[in-house]
């Protein structure tokens, strides 16, 4: 297992594309969801120097915080509210240039500014879990880090 991320100096799509080798070598072999996604988050942050990155888990019909690096996060949200809920809702990705504008954003931190959120789906085609990733910047996320995360997603899902 690798100790330490390593992400090529360049563009967004560079360190993308750099990164999601050394997650995969993170991940391969272990069959413990939490410990990959553990990790997975932790090598996002790293990686790509979030604000925020985490998943939160579906139970019972709402949304519970999972494992995540960054400030204090909400623990639960219902169906429908915020960005996230929206996304599980929805089943569908999001991307918010800037929170303040998104109608009944739930500001866990008011550093954050802008965000994306994938849900991720079971063989069944029911929401699971959602990736939420923030940035203190606005307008921060754009179609590179909706097919990079997707594909982050993708082997999140292969482990559920």
């Amino acid at each position: 297992m690798a100790e330490t991320i390593r992400v090529t100096d360049g563009d967004k799509q560079e360190k993308y594309r750099s990164l999601i080798p050394q997650i995969k070598a993170l991940v391969d072999g272990e069959s413990d969801l939490i410990a990959n996604l553990s990790n997975t988050i932790a090598a996002l942050k790293q990686g790509m120097s979030f604000f925020w990155v985490g998943v939160y888990f579906v139970k019972n019909s709402e949304l519970v915080l999972g494992p995540f690096q960054g400030p204090i996060a909400c623990t639960r949200i219902a169906l429908g509210k915020g960005v996230c809920g929206t996304a599980y809702k929805e089943k569908k990705i999001i991307i918010v240039p800037d929170v303040d504008q998104f109608p009944g954003h739930i500001a866990c931190s008011s550093d954050s500014k802008s965000e994306i959120v994938l849900p991720a789906f079971d063989k069944n085609g029911e929401v699971v879990l959602v990736l939420d990733v923030d940035s203190i910047a606005l307008n921060d996320f754009d179609e590179t880090d909706k097919l990079y995360l997707q594909k982050i997603v993708e082997l999140i899902e292969a482990m559920i």
